[in-house]
């Protein structure tokens, strides 16, 4: 009964923020609308890559760095606060044309570019690394093994959800394709808006402090 209900509430809040809005759901999303299931898929891919390494980070201590150093977490946190209004402005100046795709383009976007970016969205947010090292070390249980293990096995399954939530918003997302290739007008303000949602989150990112 313990373990029951000691995994109900782990998988209950690994559920609950993996649905919580960010800028790698967004950037998943926006992906999928534009170009389709399978580069949706390479960005959800690349962005729980990303997780793994805070995983593998935090099994070994490298988050506690970024938590207590606040040099490394501001250089970390510009450099993704940069990144990410990079691609807002990217999408700003697209007009449109993101969203508004022909219809053979899906196989023109390389996968792999989607995945990579997906990658850096993650790995540079240190809000992520220091979710990770505030997150899991609560669901470590004595006597079950190796911390650094349970660690990496928790930090999975966190990853394992994600992937289940994301790919479901991938699906429904490239539902919306076809739509905006015929609505140009919806396109260009798609655009101007997520453009502005991501600019919005890389300077939120950039103002955010530090928390021990």
């Amino acid at each position: 009964m313990v373990d029951l209900t000691y995994w109900l509430v782990f998988f209950s809040a690994a559920l609950a923020l993996n649905l919580s809005p960010g800028p790698d759901l967004i950037y998943i999303l926006s992906r999928s609308v534009a170009h389709g299931r399978r580069v949706g898929l390479a960005s959800a891919a690349g962005v729980c890559t990303g997780a793994f390494v805070h995983v593998l980070a935090a099994s070994i201590g490298l988050s506690a760095i970024l938590s207590t150093s606040a040099t490394a977490f501001t250089v970390v946190k510009y450099l993704g606060a940069a990144y990410l209004i990079y691609l807002g402005i990217q999408s700003l100046r697209s007009a449109g044309a993101t969203f508004n795709v022909a219809k053979d383009s899906e196989t023109d976007v390389s996968l792999w570019k989607a995945f990579r970016q997906g990658v850096l969205i993650d790995v540079l947010n240190p809000k992520v690394a220091v979710f990770f090292m505030a997150f899991l070390p609560q669901f470590v249980r004595p006597g079950h093994g190796s911390e650094p293990l349970q660690l990496v096995m928790l930090g999975t399954l966190v990853i394992c959800v994600a992937i289940v939530v994301e790919a479901c918003f991938v699906l429904v997302a490239s539902k919306a394709t076809n739509f905006f290739r015929a609505n140009p007008t919806a396109s260009l303000w798609l655009d101007r808006s997520l453009g502005s949602v991501l600019i919005g989150l890389g300077i939120r990112l950039a103002l955010s402090e530090q928390r021990r």
